[in-house]
């Protein structure tokens, strides 16, 4: 999970992050998102608003821990997140499928 985390620091400092409900379901009803991460401490309501537009609009969504999102992009409080850049959504997808399998990173 650390990995995963420090790519989203990086994209972050990159600018290649939208973080906060409002601006990563805006990527995401764009059309532009093409990974969104949730926080698993969220709130109903912005958990509800973030996996819908999501699913509306086929965009794959990653969890990451409990007050981890906001902290390794350096904004504490922030539950949501998205990112329109293909190589940074490629990359997180894959280290998530790592980290989710029996014995992952």
């Amino acid at each position: 999970m650390d990995r995963i985390l420090n790519l989203l620091g990086l994209c972050a400092r990159a600018g290649r992050l939208a973080s906060g409900e409002a601006k990563a379901v805006k990527l995401i009803r764009s059309g532009k998102a093409r990974l969104a991460i949730l926080d698993l401490g969220a709130a109903r309501n912005t958990s509800k608003s973030v996996r819908d537009a999501c699913h509306s609009h086929a965009v794959k969504l990653i969890f990451v821990p409990e007050g981890r999102l906001g902290a390794a992009i350096g904004k504490p409080g922030r539950m949501a997140a998205a990112t329109a850049d293909e190589g940074f959504a490629k990359r997180l997808d894959e280290l998530y499928g790592v980290q989710n399998t029996i014995g992952g990173a």
